[in-house]
């Protein structure tokens, strides 16, 4: 089969029973990219077929928005929660249009001027820059600051791009967490969870850290620390099952980080599970001890 998206108004025509399809699917020949679109197993989800996928659900005159624009953009915002893991689509329609009321989407009317919208592979969808922004006021907290991170860090969304697109967000709901969130902004994080780690360091009052600090082994750049404060030789680094699940990356971890502890730096890991209040008093008051002779017992 040669289509990269089906629907099942594709069925009768390929020749595939529903029923077929659905036992199919449930067995793993097919899996659902959006509500009521599959691809084939093995088919890599790429640009074009995630913009294949959106192209068969949005309909003319509506625009692509918020989680499911950043998905277009190459930033998986969505949660880990979505029931059955998969996406419904967000889209809208300006004012004097009718929103969609299509099963698998989820429409509204959202005012976008014409410099907030493109088109990415023949789909309208709001631009790395609006979504950003849209992404900063309407997610929480710190699920909106990773997104802010991640367009800055692959689109270059700036923050005085954003200053000045959210001179027009006066009184919308979230605009003051994105007041705040740009700010904020660090393009050098490199994942989702580094940017809560880096938050959470910032609602604790602490120095800021470098990211992605290199250490010099014998002249050669060969460790990359998430967060560092070099002058004490402290940091923090996220171990996350996307990048240290294999027992590969868990040996590489435990190697370097027995390197740093033999010359002198404090070596704090958080996980997943180190983000609730508990948890995060507990790393956050290791990291404030190791920081501490720095600031010549100053008080935060």
């Amino acid at each position: 089969m040669t289509l990269e998206t089906i629907t099942v108004a594709d069925l009768e025509r390929l020749g595939i029973a529903r029923h077929t399809f659905y036992r199919r699917a449930r067995a793993g020949d097919y899996r659902q990219v959006l509500t009521g679109v599959w691809v084939e197993r093995d088919q890599p989800v790429d640009l074009q077929v995630r913009a294949a996928a959106l192209a068969r659900v949005v309909g003319p005159g509506q625009v692509v928005v918020d989680r499911s624009a950043a998905w277009l953009h190459g930033i998986d915002v969505f949660e880990y929660a979505e029931p059955g893991g998969v996406p419904m689509l967000e889209t809208c329609a300006r004012p004097g249009r009718t929103r969609s009321r299509r099963r698998e989407l989820e429409g509204g009317i959202r005012d976008l001027a014409e410099e907030d919208v493109e088109r990415v592979e023949g789909v309208a969808v709001t631009t790395p820059l609006r979504t950003a922004a849209d992404l900063g006021a309407r997610l929480r907290r710190r699920e909106a600051y990773a997104a802010l991170n991640e367009f800055g860090r692959l689109h270059g969304v700036g923050k005085q791009d954003l200053r000045t697109l959210v001179r027009r967000f006066r009184r919308r709901r979230g605009v003051v967490q994105l007041r705040e969130l740009i700010e904020l902004i660090e393009p050098r994080v490199e994942s989702p969870r580094e940017s809560w780690v880096l938050l959470t360091l910032i609602d604790a009052g602490l120095p800021m850290p470098e990211p992605q600090w290199w250490i010099d082994v014998d002249g050669v750049p060969t460790y990359r620390l998430d967060f560092a404060w070099p002058s004490r030789r402290v940091c923090v680094e996220y171990d996350g099952q996307e990048a240290h699940g294999t027992a590969e990356h868990r040996r590489a971890d435990e190697v370097r980080r027995a390197w740093l502890r033999e010359h002198g730096w404090t070596v704090i890991v958080v996980r997943l599970g180190d983000f609730s209040p508990d948890r995060v008093d507990s790393w956050t008051d290791e990291l404030r001890r190791a920081l501490r002779p720095t600031y010549d017992n100053r008080r935060w």
